[in-house]
């Protein structure tokens, strides 16, 4: 069998993902040419955050109101999510939108807060983003090279059928790491 190109590989996990949770009976299409890799990459993003909000025992809802600023952690987690997952796009000549991504996430994760307060959520997790990214300080870096490392194993586990892992079994880890990126944020 012809190796999967990693566009290749996104289209796949975001139809059987989308397959996995059509509670509706509906079934999506099993032609990867009816999916975009950067729309695969946007959905992903989400789909991952979301899952690493639960994962970590989060209530996004109860935190909208006493403790707001979580919520642009989870956006900034989403915007790094998809970030790890376009980068290797790169060698295929896909370039990322980022702030397509930004407003995509956001508006998932948060359906139904008012545009004012999406506003601030997408900015804040972008600064918070920004400080991640450029900060030289160890954790971060290590932060980065962890959650870099997850999102592809993620690709790789429910993609490829030798994987040493299923993606149900790499799924709880972005939990993990979510948990870790909340205590840095709590902490100042």
């Amino acid at each position: 069998m012809e190796e999967l190109k990693y566009s290749q590989r996104l289209t796949l996990l975001h139809g059987i993902c989308l397959a996995e949770i059509h509670a509706d009976g509906a079934t999506p299409s099993t032609d990867l040419a009816d999916y975009d890799a950067l729309d695969a990459a946007y959905y992903l993003a989400s789909y991952i955050s979301f899952n690493a909000i639960t994962a970590a025992g989060r209530n996004p809802k109860e935190e909208l109101t006493e403790d707001f600023d979580m919520l642009s952690v989870y956006q900034a987690y989403g915007l790094l999510t998809f970030a790890f997952l376009t980068t290797p796009l790169a060698a295929e000549d896909i370039k990322p939108d980022y702030q397509a991504a930004q407003v995509t996430i956001a508006k998932t994760l948060f359906s139904g807060i008012p545009d004012e307060q999406m506003i601030e959520i997408i900015n804040s997790g972008l600064n918070k983003v920004k400080l991640i990214s450029d900060a030289d300080v160890e954790h971060w870096g290590e932060f980065r090279e962890n959650l870099d490392k997850l999102t592809i194993s993620f690709v790789i586990a429910g993609t490829d059928d030798e994987s040493p892992h299923r993606k149900e079994e790499v799924l709880p880890l972005f939990g993990q790491l979510l948990s870790q990126l909340c205590e840095a944020f709590e902490a100042t």
